[in-house]
């Protein structure tokens, strides 16, 4: 059984949940990545009470996942920018956005659906080999230990 915390797990999705694992978490950070920034637009876009996206928001800021910025001094305001630790979840949300288009999906179809900036085509994660450059899937893909792994007491 799983206790408060992941830390006892040597498990770099553990340790991510850590950081992310917070119901309202990947939401706040998917508003972050599509352009909202103050706090009334999260709690707009969200519903969320407005001490638990305080409480969010302040952990998000202490993870390095957001910036907190003054965009106004009197009275001081502030807005919320995603720094490039939570712009590096970008492929991570796209990945359960369509799993959940795929799996728990929506009979109307799904609420958003990607495109490129550039050509207008639909964008899709892939796994990519770093050696040899081929798309693989989930039975090619082995999970081996790691140094972390390998260097922990048993």
């Amino acid at each position: 059984m799983l206790g408060r915390t992941y830390d006892s797990q040597v498990c770099s999705i553990a340790r991510t949940l850590e950081v992310v694992g917070e119901r309202w978490t990947l939401l706040i950070i998917r508003d972050a990545l599509l352009g909202l920034r103050r706090f009334e637009e999260f709690q707009d876009s969200l519903g969320i009470a407005r001490n638990v996206l305080t409480n969010r928001l302040s952990q998000l800021v202490d993870d390095g996942m957001l910036d907190r910025v003054c965009y106004q001094e009197r009275p001081a305001r502030y807005e919320y920018q995603p720094t490039s630790k939570a712009k590096g979840l970008l492929t991570a949300l796209l990945s359960l956005m369509h799993w959940g288009d795929e799996h728990a999906e929506d009979p109307a179809g799904p609420p958003r659906v990607t495109s490129h900036a550039g050509c207008g085509g639909s964008v899709r994660e892939q796994l990519v080999c770093t050696h040899c450059g081929q798309v693989v899937g989930p039975d090619t893909v082995h999970l081996l230990p790691g140094p972390a792994l390998t260097n922990s007491p048993a």
